[in-house]
Formats: structure tokens, sequence, C-alpha cells
């Protein structure tokens, strides 16, 4: 199939309707194989999967230094985000740095990780309490019109925060987690995104692979697993959910599809706006996730899916307490 591509927001930025993030080839999960992931995003670029996700905090530093090797000879057949907002201090993420001189500093050293000589898209990947927004737009403004980037996006941010970015600098997407079992956008965020013309790139769209049913309990993934200490995987809270997903499991096997692919079509139907970015480093999840663009849900299996994950019938909190201190809303 061919992939087909999607606006975000109303400055020009077109992408392939569903992307890829990267993260996973970095950290979070289980050790990757580079040869593995490299040959991932070459795959993605085959099937026009072209919308590629990464940030300087993923390593730190060596998601974009991956990219920028694995993209050297197809750099102009993608389009790279990438996302600052963090002080790294001897390799860890020590807090949020959303000053605007920071700001210049991290381009320019996620310009040579990356090999190119421009951003498409760049991120305030959290809200910096302590930076006036309007200055952090201003900085990106800057940048664009310098022509070292070319969009201006948000990660995790909150109304009002996108509301006054957007009056400095427009805004084309703000990237948040949204999928079936995390709906926190839709009573005030998305009305807002729709109004203002901002695109929606949900990133963790299969709920960090709990929506794929192809997992386990929390204290069976290693200490280096993201997964481990996430509150949903956890004890009852995982029995809750299992039983909530089933609804996606039963459509995908009247449909002959994944689970994974019911999930991401549940996004890609709400919304011409929305972008998913499911992460994998393995090309044969990479093929069937993009393939779930050709999927059309009818109104009674959106009905039944929204029904069965709806807020209060997901159990547990998305993020442990530190995380969620992170998240503008």
């Amino acid at each position: 199939m061919t992939l087909t591509t999607r606006r975000l927001g109303s400055q020009g930025l077109t992408v392939s309707a569903i992307g890829l993030g990267c993260m996973g080839m970095s950290q979070s999960y289980a050790p990757a194989v580079e040869s593995d992931s490299i040959a991932t995003l070459h795959r993605a670029i085959e099937i026009g999967c072209t919308f590629l996700d990464t940030a300087e905090v993923y390593g730190p530093y060596t998601n974009e230094d991956l990219l920028g090797r694995a993209l050297m000879g197809r750099r102009d057949a993608v389009t790279i985000a990438t996302k600052f907002g963090f002080r790294i201090e001897g390799g860890k993420n020590v807090g949020t740095d959303s000053r605007p001189a920071h700001i210049r500093e991290v381009v320019e050293a996620s310009l040579k990780r990356l090999r190119t000589d421009h951003i498409d898209l760049l991120y305030q990947h959290r809200v910096d309490r302590q930076v006036p927004i309007e200055d952090v737009a201003g900085a990106v403004g800057d940048l664009i019109r310098a022509g070292k980037v070319k969009y201006f996006g948000l990660s995790e941010a909150g109304v009002d925060t996108i509301r006054r970015a957007h009056a400095v600098q427009p805004v084309s997407a703000v990237q948040s987690e949204y999928s079936l079992w995390e709906r926190n956008l839709e009573t005030d965020v998305i009305p807002a995104l729709k109004e203002l013309g901002i695109g929606l790139v949900p990133f963790s769209p299969l709920g960090r692979g709990f929506l794929t049913g192809q997992v386990k309990r929390a204290e069976d993934y290693p200490e280096t697993d993201f997964r481990r200490n996430d509150p949903r995987y956890q004890g009852a809270n995982f029995d809750a959910n299992m039983a909530a997903a089933e609804a996606v499991r039963e459509i995908a096997e009247a449909r002959g599809g994944t689970a994974a692919q019911i999930a991401l079509a549940w996004i890609l139907n709400k919304s011409e706006d929305f972008v998913p970015i499911p992460g994998t480093r393995h090309v044969a999840n990479l093929e069937k996730n993009v393939a779930a663009a050709g999927f059309r849900l009818d109104a009674d299996e959106m009905r039944k899916l929204e029904e069965a994950l709806a807020p209060g019938k997901v159990s547990g909190p998305r993020y442990g307490d530190k995380m969620m201190a992170m998240v503008d809303r």
C-alpha cells in the first residue's frame, strides 16, 4: 500500500499519515540491535513512513546520532522532528531548560548529530515553568527565520501555553500521549487545537505496547525497561487493563488484523489532523503498523472501542508522580 500524507497545522507542514517514533532504538526498552534499527529506518523510507521522531534527550544524544548516520544520502526523503527543553549533565537529564540561549545551543548540536542543515519540526519537549513561553516561541521563530528550523511544535503542553505560544510563533503540531487508553486531551486540548488549526501527534499510540496484547506484567520486564515502573502494568491495574483491552483484540480478530492495527486505525479515524508515531525497531512491526492506514472502522466499531476503554475503565495513572509533574496540565 501507499501511505498517504496528512497536514499538520496551517503553516504548510505535510507528513506521512503514520510516523515512526525512534526513542526505543536508544532507550527505555530492552537494548536494541543497531543494525535492526537502521534496517527499520531504511524500510520506513521505502514504504513511505517518512515522519521520524527523535530528541536530544533520547540516549541522551545517541538517538539523533543514529538517525544522522542512518539517513546519510536519504535526508531529503524524510521529515525529521526533534526536541529541546532539558538540561543534560553527565549524561543525565537533570531538569528543564528552555532559555533562548540554550535553545540555540541545542539546535546547533542537534543539527551536527543529525548531519543536516535544518530541522523540519522542532518541539519544546516539556514546558519550562521558569521561562515564559513567549520567549521560547520567539527564540524558535528566530531559528525559523534563519532557516535552521522549518516548523514549531510543543509537547505535553496545556491549552494556555499553546495559545500563548501560538500568538507569538504559529504552532504546527502538539505532541502528547493519546490513544484508546489515554484520552485526557479530549476535554480541552483537542478542541483548542481544532480552533487554532494545529495538528496532533499522538505518542505512545499503542499504550507503550499494552494495546497490542503482547505484554507482560511490570515485574517480568528487566530493570532497564520503562514498563517495569509503569503503573498501568502493575498488579490489579494490569488485570483490569487487559480485560478492558479485550475489545481491541476482538475487533482485530473479526477484521483479520492485529490489535495494534486497530488501535492505530482508531486514531487515524478520529481526525485527519492526527498523525500517530508508534515506535519500533523491527521491520516486521513497522510494516504491520503502516498497514493500519488501510483499516476503516465503522461507527459501531469506534463506539465499542471507546466504551470499552473509556476514561475510568482504564486502571492506574499513565505516569508516576515525578514524570506526571512535568506535564503542563
